[in-house]
């Protein structure tokens, strides 16, 4: 029996630094770019003297990494020794496995939990990949002469190997070469490692898809489950409770967040200082999750694009520190940066909203205008509009971009502020260029902001003259789309579907 799960990648459209105090609101966006857990027995059969082995064998295996590590995982305690690893450790996907085999003990029956001890000491084999778009590859393309454009990167194999630089010249510690997009791939592999244990287990079914009111609600409650363990092995992992935004994303997929109260996961930090996994968990379960999710999707005709700029990297920890540090400092002019901030976010979300209904009622007048829009700069957008639906459509639009100069405005000025580059100039001359393309609605930093990553919004299909100008301004546009899709089960391995897709496309051609 072999379980493969997906969980997405994700990009925080609005709501940065806001959207880790409550009643803050962010607009999250999944993406197709999924992290891959692959599950299944190491042993074929259980041995009779098997039963009386007091551990379970775990391999976790990344191949993109060329690592594999050896594990026992008590029975009794349900903790986990590593016993072979000549790399680093992962402590998410660590986490990730004591809590989602704590929560089939405490939530099974007898009869439940023989089948769950049949199953564990035949062991668990665990397979982790990420898509190639959550690292950065722009080294390799220019070391190959390619221009830095989305159809170089196509021309990688999936799931291409990571190497690594050796920092020390003893050969002491590594560090991957290929640094990372800020897509949140240790909030989608913490999730994809849950979902595909927890349905493995028994503890969840992800397999079914019903119109079935009975039957959505309990899908709605394993998703819950999957959310929770997730939720708390990412945060144990890291170390800190943050927003979780990453996580529900990876879960439920784009959506309009709320956070949880941090309390919720205090039963997850006692964990820490000695409680037994199977209470933890329990407690987890039986806490009462405040945060609030709403769906949310880009309006239609709407093209989310991601750039890599490739100057650096940002350090998201302490860029909130440096701006938590502000707060304290200059709480009065904080405040009213944060509610300027907040307006914006809502404007946003509301203009983005409208369109939407919009689309759906008046389709044609929709289309019409997102086509028209789409070849022209937006100080054209109106010109020659006088059907009121067209022109309501158009409104929606220009609003929606004021709202994203306000936010990046605000930004800004908390950045200066706090002495931290949320928008650097750098990017702040792309984003302006950018936003005055034809059919641009919005560009902007995700996120904490910093040097990781830009995005932008278009229209129809504009898309290709925003990836033609940001190749020239040495900025690498990624493959990453919006795609609405959580969490889910996988048909198979996705490197037997690329191998076959290969395939058949050579045959093809």
């Amino acid at each position: 029996m072999e379980v493969v799960a997906s969980a997405p990648g994700k990009v925080l459209m609005t709501g940065g630094y806001l959207i880790l105090e409550r009643p803050n609101a962010g607009i999250v966006l999944s993406t197709n770019a999924r992290f891959y857990a692959i599950v299944k027995p190491i042993y074929e059969d259980v041995k009779p003297e098997s039963w009386a082995w007091a551990w379970t064998d775990v391999k976790l295996t990344s191949p993109q990494l060329s690592r594999e590590s050896m594990y026992k995982l008590s029975r009794k305690h349900l903790t986990l020794q590593c016993v072979s690893s000549s790399e680093s450790r992962n402590p998410f996907v660590e986490n990730a496995i004591q809590y989602t085999v704590a929560a089939a003990h405490a939530t099974f029956d007898k009869n439940k939990k023989d089948a769950l001890d049949k199953l564990l000491l035949q062991g668990l084999d665990i397979t982790i990949l990420g898509c190639n778009d959550f690292y950065s590859y722009r080294n390799q393309i220019e070391a190959l002469g390619l221009q830095l454009t989305p159809e170089a990167l196509a021309t990688l194999s999936p799931f291409t190997s990571i190497t690594f630089n050796s920092e020390e010249s003893n050969g002491g510690n590594c560090k991957p070469e290929v640094a990372k997009t800020g897509l949140g791939s240790s909030a989608a592999m913490t999730t994809a490692v849950v979902a595909a244990l927890l349905h493995y287990l028994g503890v969840v079914d992800l397999s079914t898809s019903s119109v079935d009111q009975h039957q959505k609600n309990k899908n709605s409650m394993d998703l819950d489950i999957v959310h929770m363990i997730a939720q708390s092995a990412h945060c144990i992992a890291q170390g800190k409770v943050g927003s979780g935004f990453d996580v529900s994303s990876a879960v439920y997929g784009s959506q309009r967040y709320v956070r949880f109260s941090p309390e919720v996961l205090s039963a997850a930090q006692a964990a820490v200082i000695g409680m037994p996994p199977e209470e933890v968990i329990r407690n987890i379960l039986n806490d009462k999750w405040d945060h609030e999710r709403t769906e949310f999707s880009l309006p239609p005709l709407m093209t989310l694009l991601l750039g890599e700029p490739g100057t650096g990297g940002s350090s998201t920890p302490s860029m909130v520190g440096a701006v938590k540090k502000w707060q304290k400092a200059d709480p009065e002019k904080s405040q009213e940066t944060w509610r300027k901030l907040a307006e914006a976010n809502s404007e946003l979300e509301t203009q983005l909203n409208l369109l939407r209904k919009l689309a759906e009622e008046h389709w044609d007048a929709y289309k019409c205008v997102i086509d028209s829009c789409s070849r022209l700069t937006p100080t054209k957008w109106m010109e020659g509009v006088t059907e009121p639906i067209k022109e309501a459509v158009v409104k929606a639009l220009l609003r929606a971009r004021e709202a994203m100069l306000e936010i990046r405005n605000q930004m800004r000025t908390m950045g200066e502020a706090a002495g931290i580059p949320i928008e650097p100039e750098s990017q702040t001359q792309l984003l302006d260029a950018t936003m005055n393309m034809e059919g641009v609605l919005l560009a902007g930093v995700p996120g904490a902001g910093g040097f990781d990553a830009v995005f932008a919004v278009t229209l129809g299909d504009s898309s290709g003259n925003v990836t033609n100008a940001w190749s020239s301004h040495n900025v690498l546009a990624l493959l990453v789309r919006e795609d609405p899709q959580g969490v889910c089960l996988e048909s198979g391995d996705p490197r037997v579907r690329d191998i076959t897709s290969a395939v058949s496309s050579a045959n093809i051609k």
